[in-house]
């Protein structure tokens, strides 16, 4: 099954340890075509880095509470962990996702 970059899905996101995984909302970065996808963390969590996007429109985009992208914080992971959709982001904060993408990827 095909995504598309702004989905939100819900999926087993694996910790920093590869030894626990989480039940949790992650934004669709980029499908290839392949059996895996790239996307991005998603926390209720309150934090503040450069690389954190806080949702202007997360109830449109499929979610139950005010939520933050950790956009430092990816993942590629397997199609076979998404549970299912839950939306996508709007376009102010799809825009605003891209405009953090870039600066993070302008460092490299």
């Amino acid at each position: 099954m095909p995504f598309e970059p702004g989905e939100i899905v819900l999926l087993a996101f694996p910790f920093s340890s590869g030894t626990v995984v989480k039940q949790r909302p992650a934004l669709v970065l980029l499908d290839t075509g392949d059996l895996d996808i790239l996307v991005a963390r998603i926390t209720t969590q309150v934090h503040d880095s450069t690389y954190d996007v806080l949702l202007q429109d997360w109830s449109s985009a499929g979610l139950l509470a005010s939520s933050t992208v950790r956009l430092h914080k990816l993942a590629t992971l397997e199609k076979s962990r998404v549970q299912r959709r839950l939306g996508r982001l709007s376009p102010r904060d799809r825009a605003t996702v891209q405009a953090a993408v870039q600066t993070m990827l302008g460092k490299v």
